[in-house]
């Protein structure tokens, strides 16, 4: 691991990352959060510090939460003299503080022959990245689902001595995101490596065991968990996105495998693209298969993406988690490849010019990303939480209100809620997307008022009379529509 006392500036620049992003939100509208779905996540961090409960909507317990671990982190922002704001962008700094120190030990353990102050590039590439500083300010978990995968990657590629422990890593990282299950894809890879490399055939059956034992221990608890809250092995989510964009499916699976993968090279990545391919064929050259590992459940991540809940809003934020990896993969081949050529005049010219393109385009779309960031929180400002205030001003207590996007709703609107999305009510996963179903759905739970987009529901608006929209003018900028709250019209019936 490198000195510590120089890992301090490579914090300091994570933070000052982080802040930058905040002051773009500030400058282009207000401070907020750029997704509604991180509202999602500090309702329930609020209900349980404030209230005792797991819940989005008080008094009914739910798993509409997909990152346990990460809503419990933010419940201190409840607890402590800080604004719930202010707390999770601090979470925000420190995960992505830490996800920098990992790239410096990163580059260390996948090329140990490189000078140690080249390993600090990683620290830089990881502090500014744009698609990670928009993680960490996101108010998401996306950002330290990033951390645990990689820094499970990276051990795997170091060697594990203990099967246990990295299969209770992995266990215990589905508290964070379900995903990371993933990472027994290499896991499985590197002890086949090992047991390959030293003939120790039973290993693969000790190690194995000893893995399993371990995840149990993480995935256990995970399980009965979501079981408790909701009668079913997985949080809500993992049903609602697949059934909310099935349609997309039908799409070619090659188109979606490139749309997906692309999200990455949006900056830097398409720079650091061909180090990859350099460090699999140096790796392979050199017989260090587990190498190979990393970077197959790198692209192994994105596929199951594409196959699964192939979208790409949001910056690509689903595929965030595994980004880093690919960096690392991709810088750590280019720098072995420079160094090479380092002796050479040809090759110091082709260093100095590299670096400098790799500054350039780093902070370039480091002030993209941030110009995005401002923009996205603005909306979410000015159509979400707009319309959460109003129907908390203008609506009777005990309301039963509908709504597609509930985090801000639920946070500021304070209504008992129907959630046309399935995250916290899954009765309607099965016709989430049929209008006709939704409507008559409506009329048994009795709503009172419908919250959408009206573009979201060309036929259940007509069952409403619009009563208010927000008129941001954010959202129609960037070719979008003002959310609205609809009187229900009860008994009312549409078609498809």
């Amino acid at each position: 691991m490198p000195d510590k006392k120089r890992l301090l500036p490579i914090a300091l620049l994570a933070m000052l990352a982080v802040a930058g992003y905040v002051l773009a939100a500030s400058l282009t509208y207000r401070i907020g959060f750029p997704l509604d779905d991180a509202w999602i996540h500090q309702t329930y961090a609020r209900n349980l510090a404030l209230r005792g409960e797991w819940a989005f909507v008080p008094g009914h317990p739910s798993a509409g939460s997909t990152a346990p671990l990460w809503s419990l982190l933010l419940t201190s922002g409840y607890l402590l003299p800080l604004s719930p704001q202010a707390w999770t962008f601090g979470l925000g700094m420190f995960t992505l503080a830490a996800l920098a120190w990992t790239g410096v030990w990163g580059v260390g353990v996948l090329a140990p022959s490189l000078p140690v102050d080249w390993r600090w590039t990683g620290g830089v590439l990881f502090a500014l990245e744009w698609h990670l500083v928009w993680a960490a300010t996101s108010g998401m978990e996306t950002l330290l689902a990033a951390l645990w995968m990689t820094l499970g990657v990276l051990w795997l590629t170091r060697g594990v001595r203990r099967w246990e422990s990295m299969g209770l890593w992995i266990g215990l990282g589905m508290w964070v995101r379900p995903d990371a299950v993933t990472l027994l894809g290499p896991a499985v890879w590197v002890l086949g490596c090992e047991v390959v490399a030293t003939h120790r055939w039973r290993e693969i059956f000790s190690g194995g065991g000893r893995l399993l034992a371990g995840l149990a221990l993480g995935v256990g608890p995970y399980l009965l968990f979501n079981r408790w809250l909701a009668g079913a092995w997985w949080p809500n989510t993992f049903y609602a996105k697949q059934a909310e964009y099935a349609i997309l499916r039908q799409v070619p699976l090659l188109v979606r495998l490139g749309r997906e993968f692309s999200m990455s090279l949006v900056g830097v990545g398409v720079l650091l693209l061909p180090g990859m391919a350099l460090t699999l064929w140096r790796a392979a050259r050199q017989r260090r298969w587990v190498l190979w590992g990393g970077a197959l459940w790198a692209l192994g991540y994105v596929g199951l993406y594409a196959l699964r809940l192939p979208v790409t809003y949001q910056h690509g934020r689903y595929l965030i988690p595994a980004m880093p990896v690919l960096f690392l993969w991709g810088l750590t081949g280019l720098l072995e490849t420079l160094q090479e050529t380092n002796r050479h005049l040809w090759g110091r010219m082709i260093l100095r010019s590299w670096v400098l393109t790799l500054g350039v385009v780093l902070l370039l779309f480091y002030a993209l990303g941030g110009r995005a960031y401002g923009r996205d929180v603005a909306v979410i400002e000015s159509e979400m939480v707009a319309a959460a205030h109003w129907v908390n001003a203008h609506t009777p207590r005990g309301s039963l209100v509908a709504a597609h996007d509930i985090g801000a709703l639920g946070y500021f609107g304070e209504r008992d809620l129907l959630d046309l999305a399935g995250l916290v009510s899954p009765e309607v996963i099965p016709f989430i997307r049929d209008e006709a179903q939704l409507a008559a759905y409506l009329n048994e739970r009795g709503a009172e008022y419908l919250i959408t987009f009206p573009g979201w529901y060309p036929n259940l608006v007509l069952c409403g009379e619009m009563v208010y929209v927000t008129g941001g003018a954010f959202a129609p900028e960037q070719e979008g529509e003002n959310m609205a709250v609809y009187r229900w019209h009860e008994n009312c019936v549409t078609g498809q």
